[in-house]
């Protein structure tokens, strides 16, 4: 139902999957093998699979932290965006990439679930997306030390709140990857 009629396609965006962004994220292993059965699906139903990678200061681009995971092998004809913010949108050609492809629906995955995924949740609600977050392909690691819930209670909390997301002309929510049926 996107505000975006033009663009009636659906992308797969997989946020920040790097080795030291997830090297501790809770559920890792499961989240990652659920992102390449994502995957897998979106390039059977001819659906563009878009990546993006975070670069700054802490991550820093060409070393090995920076790099995805191995476990997930990027196409070269799939886009890969680089950001140095939260937001996939902010200050990149994610949205030129998209518009390029007719797509005004998006399929969520990745990580930190308390900062890239949820900032760019928003990012694309706000600029007319459709945006459903694939609630078991996303993690996050533990920052309890510093105040926040432990990672499991933070993926529940953006599961739900999510899950309830809509604005007119545009809709949220939440599904599971087996629940994802790009075709539809």
């Amino acid at each position: 139902m996107t505000t975006l009629p033009e663009r009636p396609n659906t992308a797969l965006v997989i946020i920040d999957v790097q080795n030291n962004v997830v090297a501790d994220g809770h559920d890792r292993d499961q989240v990652v093998a659920n992102i390449n059965t994502l995957v897998d699906k979106a390039r059977a139903a001819a659906v563009p699979v878009v990546w993006v990678q975070h670069n700054d200061e802490h991550l820093q681009r060409d070393t090995e932290g920076w790099q995805y995971v191995p476990e997930l092998v990027r196409r070269d004809d799939e886009p890969l965006i680089h950001k140095n913010y939260g937001d996939s949108f902010e200050d990149t050609e994610l949205e030129q990439v998209l518009a390029e492809r007719g797509v005004g629906r998006l399929f969520v995955t990745g990580a930190q679930t308390d900062a890239c995924i949820r900032s760019t949740l928003h990012g694309a609600f706000t600029r007319g997306y459709d945006a459903t977050l694939v609630g078991d392909a996303h993690t996050t690691g533990d920052l309890s030390q510093y105040g926040a819930p432990t990672p499991d209670l933070v993926i529940a909390h953006t599961n739900l709140y999510w899950k309830y997301q809509e604005a007119p002309g545009r809709t949220g929510g939440t599904v599971t990857t087996a629940e994802v049926d790009f075709a539809a």
